[in-house]
């Protein structure tokens, strides 16, 4: 199905622009984010619909909302749209125009956040407004948390919200973010629901060496020279591949050629097809989603320009399978790092452990029927996430989470996982007024 530019919505373009534009961004420290001027924004547009709303803000700035139109019957399940309101730090100088302009151009908003995952946040609060001032009273409560701190653990936002204000946010479903953009398969068009996600075990190496002068560095100590030499080691080790489930089902629903499903779901050969397979974004997906990952990320070390350092920190973002423990990533960073173990420390920062929620379920049968609706044709298929999402807090309470928008078929799937985190990040008008259409329909059969 093509859509047209006529498929607009300038409300929800409008406020997109605008939550990008108050430049939300969360570099990991307390003082960052200051999310409390798109909660502000999200809370004026909602102001006189008819819902309850309430904010939250265990941290100066870090501000989350919470939107609720309760059902009428206290039993009925509960509907929760999940959307996080700050965005990641961005270089400026590698984006072709301004990341916090908002700028439309040729049908797209351009800036950060606006794939991850602003656009998304945007369409559950116009059509949450919408149904809120249209006096819908669902069965079953539907709520809209509008959060901080996502892209730092969560911790100031949902995992907050959960630890102490649980009742206001307590779901049976969540929707949050990732899934619903086209994917053209032999077999037709699939649209991924997301199901699941790996765990997160973030952690530093401390390298230690021996610190020395500088202006004489032969057969000395040298810690950045060790670390150095890990990064090469960590770059360069392959770790052996996990072909779980969820992954499964994954290759199975996207009706790919038997040679390269079979490939996709061999552990003898997914590595191969992995390195040469033509779509890098699939590739890199089927990598991650198959293996524990190890990224180092930030380097820490060195006193002053000529002093040989005697320590130097590596920040490593380990992604796990479901079922990985932090006594497996310690053990295949021994094996990757080798000899050079015994200068090492392992400092842990986060582990959060992989989790999943079952396909089957009533929202999933909904949002077949959605997927169905808007791409008529189209299937839909279970994915399993490489990041991490605020889903994970709802799963560990006993909910179904999802992840999932409606999107246009201007933005391929290699294009859209390629901007989370990217350059030139930016989404079409088309996918935010569908995206937005779906979430008014949703809780009205869903809810009804």
């Amino acid at each position: 199905m093509a859509f047209s530019s006529d498929v607009r919505d300038p409300e929800v373009v409008d406020l997109l622009q605008h939550l990008i534009r108050n430049a939300c961004v969360n570099d990991g420290t307390e003082a960052s984010g200051h999310e409390r001027a798109n909660a502000d924004i999200l809370r004026a547009g909602l102001e006189g619909s008819g819902c309850d709303l309430e904010t939250y803000e265990p941290l100066p700035g870090r501000t989350s909302l919470v939107a609720r139109i309760d059902g009428r019957e206290a039993d009925a399940p509960a509907l929760c749209y999940l959307g996080h309101t700050d965005v990641v730090p961005v270089n400026p100088d590698t984006w072709s125009r301004d990341p916090f302009g908002g700028e439309l151009v040729d049908g797209e908003v351009w800036g950060r956040g606006a794939v991850d995952m602003l656009n998304l946040t945007a369409s559950m609060a116009v059509a949450f407004g919408r149904l809120a001032r249209s006096g819908f009273r669902p069965r079953g409560t539907l709520i809209l948390a509008a959060v901080a701190d996502e892209e730092a653990l969560g911790s100031h936002g949902t995992g907050w919200l959960t630890e102490h204000a649980a009742s206001s946010v307590e779901a049976d479903y969540v929707i949050t973010e990732e899934g619903g953009v086209p994917i053209e398969t032999p077999g037709g068009r699939r649209l991924a629901i997301t199901v699941g996600e790996k765990g997160s075990c973030w952690c530093r190496l401390r390298v230690r060496g021996t610190a020395g002068h500088a202006s004489a560095p032969l057969r000395t100590d040298n810690a950045l020279v060790t670390a150095a030499a890990i990064v090469g080691r960590l770059a360069a080790f392959r770790p052996m591949p996990d072909v779980h489930d969820a992954w499964r089902r994954f290759v199975g629903g996207m009706a790919l050629p038997e040679e390269i499903a079979a490939m996709f779901l061999d552990p003898a050969r997914i590595d191969e097809i992995c390195e040469s397979f033509p779509h890098l974004g699939l590739a890199r997906q089927a990598h991650a989603c198959t293996h524990m990952t190890i990224a180092p990320t930030i380097v820490h070390g060195g006193t002053k320009l000529n002093v040989i350092p005697d320590q130097v920190e590596l920040d490593l973002d380990v992604r796990t399978l479901p079922g990985q423990t932090e006594d497996d990533v310690r053990s295949l960073l021994a094996e990757a790092i080798g000899d050079l173990g015994d200068k090492v420390e392992i400092v842990w920062a986060h582990n959060d452990p992989a989790s999943e929620s079952p396909v089957g379920t009533p929202l999933w049968d909904e949002l077949d029927a959605m997927v169905k609706r808007f791409h008529p044709g189209a299937e839909s298929v279970p994915y399993f996430s490489t990041g991490a999402t605020d889903g994970r807090f709802f799963r560990r309470r006993g909910a179904v989470a999802y992840g999932f928008g409606m999107f246009s078929d201007r933005l391929s799937f290699d294009q859209f996982l390629s901007m989370f985190h990217g350059d030139d990040e930016r989404v079409d008008i088309e996918s935010l007024a569908l995206s937005t259409e779906m979430f008014e329909a949703l809780p009205r059969s869903f809810l009804a």
